[in-house]
């Protein structure tokens, strides 16, 4: 009897912390987002304001810099143009 018990304690011991890492890693796995997917002539942007998809022509923040690293400027006009 006193067989059982230990063999009982010490599978329970061992499953304790597998099923708190299992746990802790299904918390932690809904922070990382998918990568947003853009269709065919737009450009993934990872700009401040989010991630976007820019193409010419589309609207955008007249002016700002950060369009450059991507290959487009914002005209006064206020939509994209490549560079």
């Amino acid at each position: 009897m006193k067989r059982v018990v230990l063999c009982i304690a010490a599978v329970a011991a061992i499953a304790v912390p597998s099923a708190s890492a299992a746990t802790a890693s299904r918390i932690a796995a809904p922070l990382a987002l998918p990568a947003k997917t853009c269709g065919a002539g737009y450009v993934h942007a990872r700009l401040s304001w989010g991630e976007k998809c820019l193409r010419a022509g589309e609207f955008c923040k007249v002016g700002n810099r950060e369009y450059l690293r991507y290959g487009f400027y914002c005209p006064p006009t206020g939509h994209l143009r490549r560079r």
